[in-house]
């Protein structure tokens, strides 16, 4: 087999990229940029009643957006294709029927309803289900009995007896299997499709594929796939098997766990940054030397080893995220924010679908006023809401601020500021006005800031307020103000 890293990640196309498979991907994808070597996507088709419309699609859309390059695919093509298992089966055909001729598989015409009467049975006597090989040594004349009763054959593989696989995993050490435990397995379904055991082997070896780095969840597939590479005289890649993630609870994390969202697409409609999220993921069951968690893309690569893959399952902590998206967004530049809080503030019907340039001047101030508190770009609704309420609902906190005795007078001076007009109505401009206030009433500090802010947006914490008020625009202020002094 060839020296060359190169390794692959094979999706198939019946859902949305999801956040463990995104895991597989990028691992993969940081082993080999590390490794000068070569990422492969192979599209694993085969199940066609599961796929769905737009599977692969999505799976590529969401890879790139995640910050992903490959040098094969079915959108690039490259050297060992084709890379849909549906367009390789004249290929399949071929090594199975090799196997077959050698013995080392042979076809069996058990229906559905026999092997679950089978199984039954087992589970009754207290045994671990599998095939009992009772098709295993058919004559020639059995055979020609049952297609006669047009019963359709599947071709399995013919287990070894009495012998034990074993492989060094990357990440888990020596891993082996017994035989005895296992069945004679099906290779070829009856439609003439490949399963995935028999498939990978033969796509990972035409493909050179020098390493398997996949989830735990293959670590039974593997013995399986160790005894086809035997049988067609091939040697196996280096497998690693990466740990479950879990939740929080500790529990494997399922599609079914409304806790966590799964979905590559759903951070994205939330307004999450790429990087910020290939960083998160990047850090879900391999760690770097060190305390440093923000890394690049080109860090990652850089400082990725897979002998630091975790051998124990990785949490997947929603607050992490959150934070490590804010410390992103941080210090995205404000453009590229605002592009993505704006179809969030249109949506909700905030700003107006076709924005002209005073509006878009105004719809950056009020990002940027709330750059350092974004966690994820859709959060710009909440915390924006104080600025399109008709009315304002006072926090505890702001309704004992306003019951102070010196509210009606510092509200009405300020009121007294703007309706004048004498200073400009921009920030400058308002930290001016509250000077004015200030010097006219003699109160400063909390007693002065406090309630102009509770009044105007039922606050006592928040923004910068001279901005806030600016934003709010003048006619807003005044009538706040007003509303609040005639109570």
């Amino acid at each position: 087999m060839t020296q060359e890293v190169r390794v692959r990640y094979a999706p198939s196309p019946t859902g949305h990229l999801h956040i463990g498979n995104a895991r597989t991907a990028l691992f993969n994808y940081l082993f080999a940029r590390s490794q000068g070597g070569k990422f492969i996507i192979r599209i694993e088709d085969t199940d066609v009643k599961r796929n769905v419309a737009g599977g692969e699609e999505s799976q590529l859309t969401y890879l790139k957006w995640l910050g992903m390059d490959w040098d094969e695919s079915v959108d690039i093509g490259g050297g060992y294709g084709p890379y849909r298992q549906t367009e390789r089966l004249d290929i399949y055909k071929e090594y199975w029927q090799d196997l077959l001729e050698r013995g080392l598989a042979y076809r069996c015409y058990c229906t559905e309803a026999e092997l679950e009467q089978e199984r039954e049975e087992q589970l009754g006597r207290g045994e671990t289900p599998r095939y009992s090989g009772r098709h295993r040594n058919l004559t020639e004349e059995q055979r020609q009995a049952f297609e006669a009763e047009g019963r359709v054959a599947s071709i399995r593989f013919r287990v070894p007896e009495n012998r034990t696989f074993a492989f060094d995993d990357m990440v888990k050490g020596t891993i082996s299997f017994d035989t005895a435990e296992m069945g004679d397995f099906v290779i070829v379904k009856k439609d003439g499709i490949p399963t995935y055991n028999f498939a990978v082997v033969l796509d990972d070896y035409l493909m050179r594929i020098s390493h398997v780095l996949r989830g735990e969840d293959h670590i039974s597939n593997t013995p399986r796939q160790l005894m086809i590479y035997e049988a067609l005289g091939w040697e196996a890649p280096r497998f690693g098997h990466m740990t479950l993630i879990v939740n929080e609870s500790r529990k494997k994390l399922s599609k079914r766990d409304e806790s966590i969202i799964q979905f590559i697409e759903q951070y994205d409609d939330l307004g999450y940054l790429p990087e910020a999220l290939f960083n998160f993921i990047a850090l879900l069951g391999w760690s770097p030397e060190g305390e440093q968690e923000i890394f690049t893309r080109e860090q990652l690569i850089e400082v990725f080893n897979a002998e630091r893959l975790s051998k124990s399952p990785a949490v997947f902590d929603t607050n992490k995220l959150t934070w490590m998206n804010n410390e992103y967004v941080k210090k995205t530049e404000l453009p590229r924010l605002v592009d993505l809080c704006l179809p969030h503030l249109q949506k909700a019907g905030r700003v107006e679908a076709e924005l002209k340039a005073e509006g878009r001047e105004w719809v950056d101030a009020l990002v940027a006023l709330y750059q350092d508190k974004i966690r994820f770009a859709s959060e710009i609704v909440p915390l924006t809401e104080l600025f399109f309420r008709e009315t304002v609902e006072d926090e505890e906190e702001a309704a004992a601020v306003l019951a102070e005795e010196q509210v009606p007078t510092v509200l009405a001076a300020f009121l007294a500021q703007v309706e004048a007009g004498e200073k400009p109505y921009d920030a400058d401009g308002v930290k001016e006005m509250i000077k004015a206030v200030q010097k006219e009433t003699g109160f400063k500090g909390k007693q002065l800031f406090m309630p102009i802010r509770a009044a105007l947006t039922g606050q006592t914490h928040g923004p910068d307020l001279n901005q806030s008020i600016v934003l709010l625009g003048k006619d807003k202020v005044i009538g706040r103000l007003q509303g609040r002094l005639a109570r």
